[in-house]
């Protein structure tokens, strides 16, 4: 690996050694270096400046990026007739104008899954790795948003028998583990449980609660550990590999909301193909429950509701058969540890639920959740059962109660030409002759 990681490992160490053998500089040298930094100081404390040094660095970050796509590229003429980078390097803001472009996403996507990528000497590893390491927190999710697609190939090709060189792809997910080490501070990630044995929220105490709320039960806390302390790695060995890709994908949940709809639709690809996709249990929720057809009820004529309910017994999922590269997903089945199935359940919760999310986005992710319910079945994970069962259980109610909303709305209008209002009848005029 020819990134900066081992030379900002040693840099402290250096530093020290050349700060003690070096003489104490001039007084003149001091004042200068005071009113430098004086004036660093006013023109970081200038809002204007901050913008525009902002908008330079992402400029020359795509200019970067554009030069290493189209000289790698033997096709770099026909792309930069359709698509320009320099388009989104004008914009006002350059780096977001990146993260929304389909066609710049699609261009580096093409280039990461290059047999050949992911070496330590991939320009475009590099570039990653750069861009994540800078201070602009818009190019830091251009960084994430090209996640999913490169844990996809990285776990893919890590568990082939012929992997090839894979230091690029590494030292990207170390930088995005050293940056969630750091946030951290050596702290675990707690969650409070609720007591089953206290009261709930919305319970109301008697008279005589108050004698028996200083109990040591109720006044102890129920706290649960969602992570453990990171411990700083430089290298990715293979029994901390899932906890460093899922820390990855723990930085990218946090960014979760301001991630273009195709990221989010390539890591629901990513992860059918992780769990497996040829089994029938992941079509065992897609039946008649009778929690649906009592849906019947709600409609004073349920024969259009009831006509819905069936069909979302009936519901499954599948993939669009004409587009081959949409229907393929990245990378192949892989084990599944907590550690690496507990980030991605939560990206996968939102992809699901989120009301903001494409339909294609929801079905995606339906996918990808009944594929790692059909996964824990056959690996007797528990707590993978429990966690995919409950998203399908909340996908389920959450189709059904869209399609009686769609339903009712059907009934009261009927059609959409009978509530149009018609033309006012010009008033008969009546010739009487005297």
């Amino acid at each position: 690996m020819d990134f900066r990681l081992n030379q900002a490992l040693n840099s402290p160490s250096s530093s020290s050694s050349s700060s003690s053998s070096r003489p104490n500089p001039p007084t003149t040298t001091t004042a200068t270096a005071t009113t430098t930094t004086h004036s660093t100081n006013a023109a970081d404390s200038d809002p204007m400046h901050s913008w525009w040094e902002s908008v330079s660095k992402a400029r020359s970050r795509i200019h970067a990026l554009s030069s290493i796509l189209y000289d790698s590229s033997p096709n770099s003429s026909d792309s930069s007739s359709s698509f320009s980078f320099s388009s989104l390097a004008d914009s006002d803001r350059p780096a977001l104008s990146l993260l929304s472009s389909p066609n710049a996403y699609s261009l580096v996507s093409s280039a990461l899954s290059f047999p050949l990528s992911g070496s330590g000497s991939d320009p475009l590893c590099q570039w990653l790795y750069d861009t994540y390491l800078s201070s602009d927190p818009h190019l830091r999710l251009v960084v994430l948003s090209f996640l999913p697609l490169l844990s996809a190939l990285y776990l893919s090709r890590v568990h082939s028998s012929d992997s090839p060189s894979l230091a690029g792809f590494e030292a990207v997910l170390l930088a995005l583990y050293a940056s969630e080490t750091k946030a951290r501070n050596g702290k675990p990630l707690l969650i409070s449980i609720a007591d089953l044995s206290q009261p709930s929220l919305y319970h109301t105490p008697g008279r005589n609660s108050s004698n028996n709320s200083a109990s040591p039960a109720q006044s102890r806390p129920s706290v649960g550990v969602l992570s453990p302390p990171l411990e700083p790695q430089i290298a990715v060995k293979s029994t901390k590999r899932a906890c460093i890709v899922g820390v990855a994908l723990d930085c990218y949940y946090k960014q979760i909301s301001q991630m273009p709809s195709w990221s989010k639709l390539e890591f629901c690809r990513s992860v059918s193909a992780w769990a497996g996709q040829d089994c029938s249990c992941k079509k065992e929720f897609d039946k008649v429950d009778d929690e649906f057809e009592n849906c019947t009820s709600f409609a004073e004529d349920g024969s259009e509701i009831e006509s819905v309910v069936e069909g979302i017994g009936k519901l499954e999922i599948d993939r669009k058969e004409g587009n081959a590269e949409n229907s393929e997903p990245e990378g192949t089945r892989i084990p599944l540890p907590w550690e690496l199935l507990q980030p991605a359940l939560r990206i996968l919760g939102h992809c699901l639920l989120a009301p903001l999310n494409s339909q294609d986005v929801k079905d995606g992710a339906a996918v990808a959740v009944r594929s790692l319910y059909a996964r824990a079945i056959h690996d007797l994970f528990p707590q993978a059962i429990l966690a995919t069962r409950s998203l399908i259980q909340l996908d389920r109610r959450a189709r059904t109660a869209a399609k009686l909303e769609a339903a009712t709305e059907a009934k009261a209008n009927p059609s959409s030409s009978a509530n149009t209002p018609s033309k006012a009848k010009k008033p008969e005029i009546l010739l009487v002759s005297k």
